[in-house]
């Protein structure tokens, strides 16, 4: 069951063109694998002809949960604009790329789009590859390059009709809503949120989908339940997916073990990964140094000028062991990408309103340095802390 639990939670979907073998695996297990989902996360998990996919709805919006693939919000409201258009095309379908443009420039809030803009051509074309490799869309023939070159030439596209099942469905009527925080409070209706089935599933939900749970984010009882519970939930993540939990005084983190495969990971084959490792290195020193005082929640309270402060010690300190993309960027360049890498993985936190940065447990949790010339590199951790599904 772990190898289609993991397929599960790691990809949006399995599409039975895509993967076949996998599909029907995960069909015969359909009715274990459902109980789990349900019963502990509180994701449906949706099947049909075409497809399996369990619906991950998160408890806590993270940055690293947006499409990476869009830099913009226009390329939000053109890929809704193309479910709507798909909504009515039967699987097997095929149109051409004009029809779409056409739709888009009938359809689009705010009116049509100038398409004779290199910039918007783009960003339809980014869009467009996005449903590709989601398994939306498949090309006929033509390339999109003739488009977004704004030369002549078509492309035709047809649909799989995956598109249907990409848009979570929701158990009441959504035009009401008024802020994204509707969306998430809609998941517990009728349900006392701060007990029973509602914070068990946000207890794992949270566990699996973010990298780790901290004490004074989100409802204080799902820490509550983790210290009544978190001996049976590490027997049981260990025994289905091969993971461990632990819980420290505010925190907890689920570890992989060595057979584990679920999402990403930290550490990871990454430079960026590298980075966040030096950076818990440098952070450990302060506070071990006196500089800084962790809370009672284990949170560290900084002034954003000591935080770039410290990324810019992190740089100069072992400049010639960064990768030359981090080498040539600007000072800012380097604190701005930074910020962004460590918030993604929850290890930093703004807090614009206070004019400081929360640097979380994570950054004492995982901490490594470059081996020198005459040491021998050493693991930089026993475990792999879980982050986020791949595709989801």
């Amino acid at each position: 069951m772990q190898e289609e639990l993991e397929a599960l939670l790691n990809r949006r979907w399995i599409r039975k063109a895509e993967d076949k073998e996998l599909y029907y695996k995960i069909r015969d297990q359909l009715g274990e694998l459902r109980k789990f989902a349900a019963e502990k996360l509180g994701c449906p998990v949706l099947e049909n002809s075409l497809l399996v996919k369990m619906e991950k709805i998160p408890v806590q919006p993270q940055p690293f949960m947006g499409i990476q693939e869009f830099a913009s919000r226009e390329e939000y409201a053109f890929f809704c604009v193309l479910l709507m258009f798909l909504e009515d095309r039967e699987p097997g379908e095929q149109f051409i790329l004009s029809q779409l443009t056409d739709y888009v420039a009938a359809n689009l809030p705010g009116g049509a789009p100038d398409w004779t803009s290199y910039t918007q051509r783009r960003r339809l074309i980014r869009v467009l590859r996005y449903a590709q490799d989601q398994g939306i869309l498949g090309v006929t023939d033509g390339s999109d390059e003739n488009f977004m070159n704004g030369t002549e030439g078509d492309v035709l596209y047809e649909n799989t009709g995956a598109s249907r099942y990409f848009v979570r469905n929701f158990s009441r009527d959504i035009l009401g809503f008024a802020k994204p925080e509707d969306f998430f409070q809609s998941q517990w209706v009728d349900i006392q949120e701060n007990r029973g089935i509602a914070r068990r599933h946000r207890v794992y939900n949270r566990l699996l989908f973010s990298p780790g749970i901290y004490a004074g984010d989100g409802s204080p009882e799902d820490f509550d339940y983790l210290r009544h519970y978190g001996r049976r939930m590490d027997e049981e993540l260990g025994e289905k997916l091969d993971c461990s939990l632990q819980i420290h005084k505010g925190s907890a983190f689920l570890v992989e073990g060595a057979d584990c495969r679920l999402g990403e990971t930290l550490p990871g084959n990454s430079a960026a990964c590298d980075c966040i490792l030096l950076f818990g290195s440098l952070v450990r020193r302060q506070v071990e140094q006196g500089a800084w005082k962790p809370g009672p929640d284990e949170m560290i309270w900084v002034d954003p000028l000591d935080l770039e402060a410290l990324l810019r010690e992190l740089r100069e300190t072992w400049q010639e062991a960064l990768t030359k993309n981090y080498r040539d960027m600007t000072d800012g360049e380097w604190i701005r990408t930074m910020v962004e890498i460590l918030e993604s993985w929850t290890v930093i936190r703004p807090f614009p309103e206070r004019r400081q940065i929360r640097i979380s447990p994570l950054a004492g949790k995982i901490a490594g340095r470059y081996a020198g010339p005459e040491e021998e590199a050493t693991p930089a951790a026993q475990g792999k802390r879980r982050r986020r599904r791949k595709k989801a």
